[in-house]
C-alpha cells in the first residue's frame, strides 16, 4: 500500500490528532503517503443542544465510519472516549495510542481552583459525568450547558458567560492552549474521575491486514491495558454519553488500580467502587468491577439518571 487515507472531523483538535497520526505513520513507513479527508459529523452540526438530549451512540464517529465502508478512507482517528463499544461489520479498533494527561481541567479567568470559586459560581460543561462530580463537592454551583469546539468554549469563558469551564486536559495540551486563559488547573482524579478512554486516541480501521500492520506501530501497551478495563466496565453497564459514569484505570509498574463512579446528574446519589490487580490480570477486571456496582443497584440508578438527563437538564 502506497497511500493511506484518514477520515477526520474538521475541528482543530480532530485535525491535530489526525495530523499527528499522519506524521507518525509517514516517519515509520518511508514512502507511504498519508492523506486527510475532512468531514462533519452529527455531533459537529448540532451545537445548540446538550449531547445527552441528542442521544444515540457514535455522534462523532458515524459519518467517518460510513466513509470507510464506502471505500473512501482506510482509517479514522477519534478521541477514544467518543468511540462506541461496537463497530459496524467491516470495521474494527486497530490502535489505542499512548495517553496524554487523563485528568479533567478547570479553566478560568479569575479563579485558580475549584475551591476558589465563589458561592453560586457559574460553571460550564455539557458532560453529565462532570456535572455529577462537581455538584457532589459543590452543590452551590450553577452548571450551564457548554457546547462547541475547544476554541469556542474558551471564547465563551473569556466573554464572561462562565466563572469557569471544565475541559479535558489532553485537548488543551495537544493544542497548546494552556496559556490562553489566566488559570489552567488540572483536577485531581481523587476529585473528578475521568471518562472511559479519556486522553487516548482510538484509530478505527477497515478490516484489512495490511492497514492493521501499518497502523499497529502506534499501539501503546499501558494504554491498551487501562482503556480495555475502562471500556469493559462501560460495556457491562451499557453506558454512553447520556449517563453520568466516570471510570479510570491506571498502570503503575506492575500494579493496576481502577476506580469508578456513577449516579444522578445532581450528585445526590452516587455509587463508587475501586479494585486493584496485577497488570497482567487486566482481562475481566472491568467486568468484575461493573458487576460489583450492579450489585449495589447501578442499573436502576443509571435508568433514573438517564430519565432525569432527558427531561430536566439543559
Amino acid at each position: 500500500m502506497k497511500k493511506l487515507i484518514i477520515a477526520t472531523r474538521g475541528s482543530k483538535l480532530a485535525l491535530w490528532q489526525s495530523e499527528h497520526v499522519k506524521a507518525e505513520l509517514e516517519k515509520a513507513h518511508p514512502g507511504l503517503e498519508v492523506e486527510l479527508s475532512v468531514m462533519m459529523t452529527k455531533g459537529d452540526k448540532i451545537l445548540d443542544v446538550a449531547l445527552a438530549k441528542i442521544g444515540g451512540k457514535g455522534l462523532f464517529t458515524k459519518e467517518l465510519e460510513e466513509a470507510m465502508l464506502r471505500g473512501e478512507a482506510h482509517i479514522a482517528v477519534h478521541s477514544l472516549k467518543d468511540v462506541p463499544m461496537e463497530f459496524p461489520q467491516g470495521l474494527k479498533l486497530g490502535v489505542i495510542s499512548k495517553r496524554e494527561d487523563v485528568r479533567d481541567a478547570m479553566l478560568s479567568e479569575k479563579y485558580a481552583s475549584l475551591e476558589a470559586l465563589p458561592e453560586g459560581a457559574v460553571v460550564g460543561t455539557t458532560s453529565l459525568r462532570r456535572r455529577m462530580q462537581l455538584l457532589k463537592i459543590r452543590p452551590d454551583f450553577v452548571i450551564k450547558n457548554l457546547r462547541g469546539n475547544v476554541n469556542t468554549r474558551i471564547r465563551k469563558l473569556k466573554e464572561g458567560e462562565f466563572d469557569a469551564i471544565i475541559l479535558a486536559s489532553a485537548g488543551i495540551k495537544r493544542l497548546g492552549l494552556e496559556c490562553e486563559v489566566n488559570f489552567f488547573t488540572p483536577i485531581s482524579k481523587e476529585v473528578m474521575i475521568p471518562a472511559s478512554g479519556q486522553a487516548a486516541l482510538g484509530i478505527e480501521i477497515i478490516d484489512n491486514p495490511e492497514v492493521e500492520r501499518l497502523v499497529g506501530i502506534l499501539n501503546d501497551e499501558e494504554a491498551i491495558i487501562e482503556t480495555s478495563v475502562e471500556r469493559e466496565f462501560i460495556a457491562v453497564l451499557e453506558g454512553g454519553c447520556q449517563v453520568p459514569i466516570g471510570v479510570n484505570a491506571e498502570v503503575r509498574e506492575d500494579a493496576l488500580h481502577v476506580k469508578a463512579i456513577l449516579g444522578l446528574p445532581d450528585g445526590s446519589e452516587l455509587i463508587m467502587e475501586e479494585m486493584r490487580a496485577h497488570r497482567n490480570d487486566y482481562v475481566g477486571l472491568g467486568k468484575e468491577l461493573a458487576n460489583r456496582v450492579v450489585a449495589k443497584g447501578a442499573k436502576a440508578l443509571l435508568e433514573r439518571a438517564e430519565k432525569i438527563a432527558l427531561s430536566e437538564i439543559f
